[in-house]
């Protein structure tokens, strides 16, 4: 295929770039230039929101949108003279209002999320931009991406705890649900959905089985050949400066993903892959939250 993907420097966009110039596929990609390039694609250098004449006349099998997250983002690219014939948009699930009931589905009402704010209604807004311009597009609802190229401050800061033999605080009690989906899973979906062309367009998607806060910090240091010592912490001190995830549970019903791709990278499986990654490329991860620095002033 010859395909479009935007981004393609960090994580999600990276691993997608790479996934797919591997099976041989022709891949162009969009982005500022501001970081290494994966070697075997086609760069178009520049801001997508002044993308001029450099798509004029294109065509594309597929467009793989992953780095849109507002309408304006997805209308620069749909008007900038650029033809497809499939277009993918990565979009949130931060687009249910956590007053919905759980688990999300995709027939949901969607609108705005307290929790997630304006990124949620903004990437509402891009998802009715491109119903509206390509009502033929697939739009992905995930909820934490996570893997190899993981560029944000989660499971690293779990493997750095894990790797510096540290005691690891834990919110509350340590049940609060939490829901991945691995960026392999998202490219063999996509390549899921040309193939079996499922009349849905919309899909959340995830992995089915959902682990608690505890669950999954015990994964990450296993992963490290580690076994933590937990420590929960009160429930009114604020969560964001000692821990890498939000005050906030939520689970998606993925059965739409699970019937036409019926198999998912287990969290034990991925999270081992990750950290392996990440144990070879520690500076991966652009910004390290103070956590520790937090935990040993005002937490030990």
């Amino acid at each position: 295929m010859k395909i479009l993907i935007t981004g393609g420097t960090t994580f999600v966009s990276r691993f997608t770039a790479e996934y797919f110039v591997k099976k041989g596929d022709d891949v162009t990609v969009l982005n500022r230039g501001s970081r290494e390039q994966v070697r075997g694609v086609t760069l178009i250098n520049c801001d997508r929101t002044a993308l001029g004449d450099r798509l004029r006349g294109a065509h594309f099998d597929l467009i793989l949108d992953i780095t849109a997250y507002t309408e304006e983002h997805v209308k620069t690219l749909i008007e900038s003279g650029v033809s497809f014939d499939d277009y993918i948009l990565v979009s949130s699930s931060a687009v249910y209002p956590e007053t919905n009931p759980q688990p999300f589905t995709e027939e949901q009402h969607c609108g705005k999320n307290s929790v997630w704010g304006v990124y949620g209604e903004n990437k509402l807004k891009a998802e009715q931009y491109l119903q509206s311009a390509v009502p033929a597009a697939y739009i992905l609802r995930p909820p934490y991406f996570y893997g190899i190229y993981e560029n944000l401050y989660r499971e690293a800061f779990v493997f750095d705890c894990a790797m510096q033999s540290r005691p690891f605080y834990l919110p509350k009690n340590g049940e609060m649900k939490l829901q991945f989906f691995n960026v392999l899973d998202f490219c063999r979906f996509a390549e899921v959905l040309l193939e079996k062309r499922p009349k849905e367009r919309i899909f959340n998607v995830g992995n089915r089985d959902i682990v608690t806060v505890r669950e999954w910090v015990e994964l990450c240091y296993a992963a490290a050949g580690k076994k933590p010592e937990l420590i929960c912490v009160d429930a009114d001190i604020e969560q964001r400066d000692y821990f890498c995830f939000y005050n906030y549970e939520y689970i998606l019903d993925v059965s739409r993903q699970y019937e036409l791709m019926p198999s998912a990278v287990s969290l034990e499986q991925g999270l081992r892959e990750e950290f392996d990654w990440y144990r070879d490329n520690p500076d991966s991860v652009y910004y390290k939250k103070p956590y520790m620095d937090y935990i040993d002033n005002r937490l030990s």
